[in-house]
């Protein structure tokens, strides 16, 4: 180290407000060798002057902190049921209540459905069918009102157009919108020779919640 190195003093007034004293520059230069012997790894083949001659020596070092991005903590929010009521979003305007309309929607169906039971051939098994369409998607599928407490709607036909929990809104040949409460009604759906029934007081599900849940093949119910 440059004898030099050390050389700057308290000027006579900081001297007197702080009360110390400016040590020589043989003093501080030594106070500063000492200090960089007792905070440096101690080898015995440790050349100080020359580390210090060719490289620089950091003393402290604080590792500069990250700036934290914000996030946009609000995420988008989907319309609520009473939002959903308020702009009729499930609403079918008169207009676009034709069979004719839905018959491409039934025949899409079919072939998700024929899809879904592995072609549906004669030799599968009803147990497997009826099993399979429990947890299908009944968007529409042609199905008939075959018993219910309300004789009204017995013999009802139609493509179903809309599943809600409770009720199912099909579109009927003569063009009409009926809507059928699943309780206390028993449907119909035929498929390439299947018949199968579904028990509406087992069937008031959302279809998204019906697709994880456990059905037994052979309902039930009290009409």
């Amino acid at each position: 180290m440059d004898d030099g190195l050390v050389q700057a003093k308290f000027p006579p007034d900081l001297e007197k407000m702080l009360g110390v004293e400016s040590q020589t520059n043989t003093q501080a230069n030594a106070f500063v060798q000492a200090f960089l012997r007792n905070s440096m790894q101690s080898n015995s083949r440790l050349d100080l002057k020359g580390i210090l001659a060719h490289k620089a020596v950091i003393l402290e070092y604080a590792r500069p902190k990250k700036k934290k991005e914000k996030r946009n903590s609000k995420k988008a929010k989907g319309l609520n049921a009473r939002q959903k009521r308020e702009l009729k979003v499930f609403q079918i305007k008169p207009e676009q209540q034709r069979y004719e309309l839905f018959l491409p929607l039934h025949n899409l169906w079919r072939q998700y459905i024929i899809d879904l039971c592995s072609g549906l051939k004669p030799s599968s098994s009803p147990q497997f069918v009826q099993q399979k369409l429990l947890k299908a998607d009944f968007h529409g599928a042609i199905i008939t009102v075959v018993r219910s407490r309300c004789p009204s709607y017995v013999g009802t036909t139609g493509i179903l157009v809309q599943e809600f929990k409770h009720v199912f809104k099909i579109i009927t040949k003569e063009d009409r919108l009926k809507v059928i409460p699943k309780r206390n009604s028993v449907f119909a759906v035929e498929i390439n020779g299947f018949v199968s029934h579904i028990y509406g007081n087992k069937f008031e599900q959302r279809a998204s919640e019906r697709s994880a849940k456990k059905f037994k093949v052979k309902g039930t119910i009290d009409l």
